[in-house]
């Protein structure tokens, strides 16, 4: 078997910036409006858009997009605020849509 050139990591689809580690996933089962997405602890490389309240599955939650630092696309999102208690775990996590980013280093 060869050697891992590196860690496996997530990178923006359409520009290759490198956007999260594999290791940093939470949960592989969100979903967006656009099909599944995966929970992140952290993920780098990206800017937040303006807060706002949505209503999402799991009930009402301030969410901001979040965008590729470099092409800016919107990539997923990040949980500002829950209001749910069960829910308070998603604070502070970025959710990553599994159509707009490319696993590097696999």
């Amino acid at each position: 078997m060869g050697d891992s050139i590196g860690p496996r990591l997530y990178s923006c689809y359409k520009c290759r910036n490198h956007i999260a580690l594999h290791d940093d996933i939470i949960s592989k089962g969100f979903q967006s409006k656009n099909g599944r997405a995966y929970l992140f602890t952290h993920a780098r490389n990206l800017f937040e858009g303006p807060k706002a309240d949505r209503q999402l599955i799991t009930g009402l939650h301030t969410v901001a997009d979040v965008h590729c630092a470099d092409c800016r696309e919107v990539l997923g999102w990040t949980y500002k605020k829950a209001y749910e208690e069960s829910q308070k775990y998603k604070e502070g996590k970025v959710v990553l849509e599994k159509f707009k980013i490319v696993k590097e280093n696999w």
